[in-house]
């Protein structure tokens, strides 16, 4: 049995009905004249894409808001509900989905909250953030660590997931220091700032991320039990955000904005190659069954 179940399911409940009108009217509203322009503090001219939920934020913010949207509303929620189900069932494969999953919807609605140009859905992205808060933490709390290990299959890849985590970290840090320190060093605002305050998703990334990231890689090598659950959470976390950014760059390139071939392409293999890792994963966990009493015995519970 899932530990903390009423309370997961009825934050799961929440968070799947808060982010489905979000998500909802940021697609469907059009309200406002359309694209204008605006010269920032910093004495930038920023296109400003005018019109619905995100009219008073950049157009490069709003097209990558809108596929973040999309993603949420196609995968996140779904995904959220699929593996709650699944989960409530005692199925450690569940618990895992369900943990990636809440930390995926942790991080989109912390970040709106705090990057996102203010509109009326503010209190909502409030509500997102702190009930995602509080399940993804019920949920790492729920799981009886030591024993995780056993539940993988000996020929589960550690070795393989780790380096690759550790290598996804030194990728992020170096695009975003590289991003960060010329302009520090040349006391002028870094590129894609346009009339915003900070570098909202750097620091995230930077401070949490990335970090994290890091940590679970370098203790999946070591086949430590903390690292089976903080390699799987980040991962889950990265299909959805990474499956949120390949929208993002199609939406963008819709819009206009010019996208390197280099990020694109890069972009897309980390994709590719997370879902890959993802399914890997997935089908090391080992749920092991009581034949005689009809029981599935996982981490965390029985």
């Amino acid at each position: 049995m899932m530990k903390y179940k009423k309370s997961i399911g009825i934050l799961v409940f929440i968070i799947a009905v808060l982010s489905l009108v979000v998500t909802l009217y940021a697609i469907f509203s059009n309200q406002g004249a359309g694209e204008y322009k605006y010269k920032s503090i910093f004495g930038e001219t920023v296109s400003i894409y005018g019109k619905g939920l995100y009219q008073h934020d950049s157009v490069t913010m709003a097209t990558q808001a809108l596929a973040q949207d999309y993603v949420t509303l196609v995968l996140g929620i779904p995904l959220l509900l699929v593996s709650l189900n699944i989960a409530r069932k005692g199925l450690l494969k569940g618990k895992l989905l369900l943990t990636g999953t809440l930390g995926y919807f942790l991080y989109t609605y912390t970040s709106y909250s705090f990057l996102a140009m203010y509109n009326s859905m503010f209190l909502i992205y409030i509500l997102l953030m702190s009930a995602s808060f509080f399940a993804f933490t019920l949920m790492m709390i729920s799981f009886d660590i030591p024993s995780l290990p056993q539940y993988f299959k000996k020929r589960f890849p550690a070795k393989f997931i780790g380096v690759f985590l550790l290598t996804v970290s030194c990728l992020f840090t170096l695009m975003w220091l590289g991003k960060i320190i010329v302009p520090l060093l040349h006391h002028s605002q870094p590129d894609g700032l346009e009339h915003y305050t900070t570098l909202t998703i750097q620091a995230l990334d930077l401070g949490i991320v990335v970090p994290v990231s890091f940590l679970s890689g370098f203790l999946l090598i070591k086949r430590k039990p903390f690292g089976y659950l903080l390699a799987t959470v980040i991962t889950m976390k990265e299909v959805t955000l990474l499956t949120a950014l390949t929208a993002m760059i199609f939406l963008q390139i819709k819009a206009g904005i010019h996208i390197s071939p280099a990020v694109i392409t890069l972009v897309l293999l980390l994709n590719i190659i997370i879902l890959y890792i993802m399914f890997i994963i997935m089908k090391n966990v080992n749920e092991v069954t009581d034949t005689i009493h009809g029981k599935v015995y996982t981490a965390g519970g029985h």
